[in-house]
């Protein structure tokens, strides 16, 4: 199901590390999408339903440069992007050929795509940099993906980062990385979420006071009972 503009604004308040969290109480331990961090500092958090992209081995017979203008490229799919996607791309955590460069990621842009994620690396940093796109990555390498990869389709279950990812599964992304969101479980995050957040300012604040941690984090019954009488009155 499509985010809804308030459940996109719900999500953008919870961090990921509050998720991961809520996801580990539901039995969901791998949703971190290891080698994707953020490639600008200070880049806000962004929400959006996952495009997957899929890549694959270089073989010397599919990975040339003369497979960026067949159907099946990264060109064709970008075109099928919708607008407000998370662009997730398996490249296997291959770090030394750049999947998307300035053009494609310019393209995204263009296109209204929320942001890219991978497990591999980009090229032309600086281009990337300046065509606004968000990006998380595990870096930046100057080779074009044939040095090293061979895409091979989108729009199905991929691995990236160590993390199952299927299409229109929802991907939350901040300074601690990217997370995932199995669309069965996105209405848990909003109920509990903003509950979790509010609770942890709260004990930030009572720890700012000089409150020690036991019977603090995690709460005993009397904390408990604090926190229900502060929240009464807010």
């Amino acid at each position: 199901m499509p985010l809804s503009p308030d459940a996109i604004a719900t999500l953008k308040k919870i961090t990921t590390a509050t998720i991961t969290t809520i996801l580990l109480k539901k039995g969901l331990r791998n949703v971190w999408l290891r080698g994707a961090r953020p490639l600008r500092p200070g880049q806000e958090r962004l929400v959006g339903a996952a495009f997957t992209l899929r890549f694959v081995p270089a073989r010397e017979d599919l990975a040339t440069p003369e497979s960026w203008s067949k159907p099946i490229s990264t060109r064709t799919a970008i075109e099928a992007m919708p607008e407000g996607c998370i662009a997730v791309v398996d490249a296997m955590g291959i770090t030394d050929a750049g999947i998307f460069g300035d053009i494609l990621c310019a393209r995204m842009a263009k296109r209204g795509v929320t942001a890219l994620i991978t497990d591999g690396v980009v090229r032309d940093l600086e281009g990337v940099l300046g065509t606004g796109l968000p990006v998380w990555c595990n870096g930046a390498a100057a080779p074009p993906s044939v040095a090293g990869l061979t895409f091979v389709n989108w729009g199905e279950p991929i691995g990236c980062g160590g993390v199952a990812v299927f299409p229109d599964d929802v991907i939350v992304a901040d300074q601690d990385g990217a997370v995932l969101i199995p669309q069965a479980l996105v209405e848990t995050i909003l109920t509990e979420g903003p509950e979790q957040e509010a609770m942890e300012g709260w004990i930030v604040n009572e720890v700012n006071n000089g409150a020690a941690l036991p019977g603090l984090y995690p709460m005993n019954a009397e904390t408990k009972q604090r926190y229900a009488a502060w929240k009464a009155k807010e």
